[in-house]
């Protein structure tokens, strides 16, 4: 945050180290009283600063504020009802007084680092003979956020702790930025979950926002936004104010809600700078709209008036739970400026009260009103003012934690046990208190309170979120604030929403009110996304057949979602080829493990033992060819399928190729003077096999580089499914890989079937003839059956005709030998092999 960076750097420039006193100071107001610790508070009791130009030739006049604040100075006597309450109790800081020093912030974040500066120095009357002793142990401050930012940012490098009970930026949970800042209040971060869970629980789709212009609003609706993208909710607008804000700018937020369809808005602001808005919102009558509230304006008394009622009656928000705080009442009801006449803000107090100002001398705080002048004799404890309900305590609750808070970290600190332990005896001066200290105590601290609620910091400073859900409702001429639910988060992030539907007042009447951009499509209809707009807006236009994700019905009254269909692997027709497959698979295995081990046997031997590993490893790669087949088609597995299989099957017919050419030549090689054997040796049996497949292999990398196989949704096949294949690309392509291992198996055919009476009792010429037999005849039928079958059922007769062929060259070709070398020892001889058989004449 630039600004915080800016107001540390002041800091560090106006409080030197070696003498501890500001360079100058500032004429400000206080409440103060004098102990052995002191805690400092600021309180935006005067919550509108009144700006003046300073010209440099003068000495600045003080600051001014005006706008008496009831509710903040409640805040203050809050935190003097704390303290008071702990130096009458002997199990916290025993024998130890604890003092106070209040200042007000004026509601600005430059008003809140002059007073946090001045506390940080100390002030003039007080004495010590230590080397720069703190001023403050610890410092309760403030209730706006960009206000905690300023002095959480100049105060953290001195390590002065900060309890805030009102500042709910979770920016301020950034550690590494503000590691002395701590808060009796749960961070926007839950907030935001909330408002997030409330607008999930009544199914809002479109909503607007209202910001105030400040770090608070500004990080409140960009948390609150990032929860609702995630359930598909849109934000129609984001308007932003602020109390300082001219009325035409406020305006500018009017014509934004009156131009807008939405019937829900959430307004992230404080009060302050909320209420000139709900004034001119009133004044235009805009009614019939839901109003989200933060916890900032929800419960604030100057907006709650039967006035602003008619336009914002029936808000919801979301605040603290409410607390009532014991004897707090008579000791608001004893405030008096006759006992204390040097109290700060004491006499605007009274007069506003009262309606009579005390003749005293000394403050001179600026007054809205002029009142009559009081006789002395009045008093308060019969006042009926809402001033003096102590029993929907929220902020003020919050005040009170942050004050027993920091007196627990300092019982730690000094007694070195937690309090009520005993014995208890200091282990620490209290002239040697640092403030680090009291930080590090104050992370530690964890306690329960007199009300049975548990008070602890999480790692950021944080307390654990816990939110009553408030509703504006009219009762008796008065406006209430009715709790209607609850939220509590969970440490896994999960949290437990409760609503009670039926005790909430509506805004918009008595149903629960709709808020979307765009109508529901009606039956026959479906989404089109408008150009320009956010996803909540749509038009409805009648469903056709054909389309991507659903169909029509003959009616046309709805839209049903078509069906995707591919072959998978968990279907039955899946695992058959899968099992089939890895079963040819290890078959072939199993085939060159039997040739590997009984290479030097006759039988081995004579049907050429390289050829032979070379088919059979190509069978084994042609078994699992089928396997790219199965699956959802995807770019990668469309290349590959189609390619692998040509590729594969082109080697393994070069094998049997050879294979074939190596029987005939053997055969020519017996007529005398013939020397074509020995010309065809291992060298030239790689050469073929090579080069054969290398043509293939070109086909193959002229198909991908020119028109490859891609993966294509088919609607052809029926209304109501898509059907995911492998388009070839180029069916020219396609064809031209059968074609090429079309032409060498007839090869292979044509060459085995001259040689198929050889007179050798092992004529491995027979076994090729009818291994390239049933691999044409399945190659034949594969191709009509291929271009009839529809959807799925293409693929599986394809992987059907690869499994067939394979399992009809391994059987034909091998079966036989395997059968003489592992059942039949005694005929795996040279002899044998070499016999020749006696063939009847024809």
């Amino acid at each position: 945050n630039t600004n915080t960076d800016v107001y540390a750097f002041l800091a560090l420039l106006i409080l030197p180290i070696q003498d501890c006193c500001l360079f100058g100071r500032f004429d400000m107001p206080s409440l103060y009283k004098q102990g052995d610790i002191m805690i400092g508070g600021i309180f935006p009791v005067l919550n509108k600063e009144i700006s003046s130009t300073s010209t440099y030739e003068t000495e600045p006049h003080g600051v001014k504020c005006a706008g008496f604040d009831l509710r903040a100075f409640r805040w203050t006597q809050v935190m003097i009802f704390a303290i008071e309450e702990i130096n009458n109790i002997s199990a916290l800081l025993p024998n130890i007084s604890l003092g106070y020093r209040i200042l007000n912030s004026c509601a600005s974040p430059t008003n809140t680092l002059r007073a946090a500066l001045s506390l940080a120095s100390g002030p003039e009357e007080v004495k010590s003979t230590s080397r720069c002793p703190p001023a403050i142990s610890a410092l309760i401050a403030e209730s706006g956020s960009s206000q905690s930012l300023a002095v959480a940012g100049a105060l953290g490098p001195f390590n002065v702790p900060v309890v805030s009970y009102f500042s709910t930026c979770a920016c301020l949970s950034d550690r590494a930025k503000y590691p002395t800042f701590f808060r009796t209040i749960p961070s926007d971060y839950f907030q935001a979950k909330a408002l997030a869970a409330l607008v999930k629980h009544f199914g809002w789709q479109w909503i607007g926002t209202i910001q105030s212009d400040n770090d608070y609003g500004r990080n409140g609706i960009q948390a609150f936004s990032e929860e609702v993208k995630k359930l598909g909710v849109c934000i129609a607008f984001v308007g932003t104010i602020l109390r300082t804000y001219s009325l035409d700018k406020i305006l500018d937020v009017v014509e934004m809600i009156k131009r807008s369809s939405v019937k829900v808005i959430l307004a992230f602001v404080p009060e302050g700078d909320f209420y000139p808005l709900m004034k001119e919102i009133v004044k235009h009558n805009i009614t019939g709209i839901q109003w989200i509230a933060s916890e900032a304006w929800i419960t604030a008394a100057r907006p709650s008036t039967p006035e602003i009622y008619q336009a914002f009656g029936g808000a919801l928000g979301f605040v603290m739970p409410k607390m009532a705080i014991p004897n707090l009442k008579s000791f608001l009801t004893g405030i008096n400026p006759y006992l204390n006449p040097s109290a700060a803000f004491v006499r605007d107090f009274w007069a506003i009260m009262l309606d009579c100002r005390p003749v005293l001398p000394g403050e001179h705080t600026v007054t809205e009103e002029t009142h009559e002048t009081c006789t002395g004799n009045e008093t308060l404890i019969n006042s009926q003012d809402v001033f003096f309900n102590v029993t929907e305590l929220r902020v003020s609750y919050n005040v009170f934690t942050a004050v027993y808070a920091i007196a627990h970290a300092l019982h730690q600190l000094v007694f070195c046990q937690p309090a009520g332990q005993k014995p208890m005896r200091p282990c620490l001066n209290v002239s040697e208190i640092q403030s680090t200290q009291v930080t590090a105590h104050l992370q530690k601290v964890h306690f329960k309170n007199q009300f049975g609620e548990n008070v602890f910091f999480d790692k950021n400073g944080d307390p654990p979120a816990s939110y009553d859900i408030i509703n504006w409702q009219l009762r008796d001429g008065q406006v209430r604030h009715v709790t209607v639910g609850h939220f509590v988060s969970a440490e896994n992030g999960d949290y437990n929403l409760s609503i009670w539907e039926d005790k909430i007042v509506w805004g918009t009447g008595k149903m629960v009110p709709s808020s979307v951009c765009s109508n529901v499509c009606p039956v026959g209809t479906r989404k089109a996304q408008i150009k320009g707009k956010p996803s909540c807006c749509f038009d409805c236009i009648p469903c056709a057949d054909g389309t991507i994700k659903c169909w029509s019905n003959e009616k046309k009254d709805k839209c049903i979602p078509k069906t995707i269909e591919f072959l998978s692997y968990p279907e039955p027709m899946g695992i058959s080829i899968t099992a089939v497959s890895l079963l040819g698979a290890s078959l072939s295995l199993v085939t060159m493990m039997v040739f590997i081990k009984y290479r030097e046997t006759p039988v081995v031997k004579a049907s050429n033992f390289e050829l032979s590993c070379f088919l059979v490893f190509s069978l084994f790669l042609c078994f699992l060819c089928p396997l790219t087949f199965i699956g959802r088609p995807t770019t990668w597995t469309c290349l590959l399928r189609h390619t692998a299989f040509g590729v594969t099957f082109a080697f393994c017919i070069s094998c049997v190729l050879g294979k074939t050419i190596v029987v005939v030549t053997a055969f020519k090689a017996t007529f005398p003077g013939n020397k074509v054997a020995g010309k065809f040796g291992p060298a030239q049996q790689r050469i073929i096999v090579s080069s054969c497949t290398l043509i293939q292999i070109v086909i193959c990398a002229l198909w991908l580089h020119l028109s490859p196989p891609f993966p294509d949704m088919v609607f052809r096949y029926s209304n109501i499914k898509i059907v995911l294949e492998c388009n070839t690309g180029s069916e020219t392509a396609f064809y031209a890989v059968l074609g090429y291992i079309g032409i060498l198996a007839i090869i292979c055919l044509v060459l085995a079937f001259l040689a198929r009476k050889l007179p050798n009792n092992y004529n491995e010429a027979k076994l090729i003839t009818f291994s390239m037999l049933i691999f044409c005849a399945v190659w034949i039928t594969f191709i009509p059956a291929y271009v009839s079958s529809p959807g799925k059922f293409t693929v599986a007769v394809e992987t059907f005709a690869i499994l067939s062929s394979a399992f009809g060259l391994l059987i034909c070709i091998f079966a036989p030998k395997c059968y003489i070398i592992l059942m039949k020892p005694e005929k795996n001889t040279k002899k044998h092999v070499m016999a020749k058989k006696c063939e009847p004449k024809i």
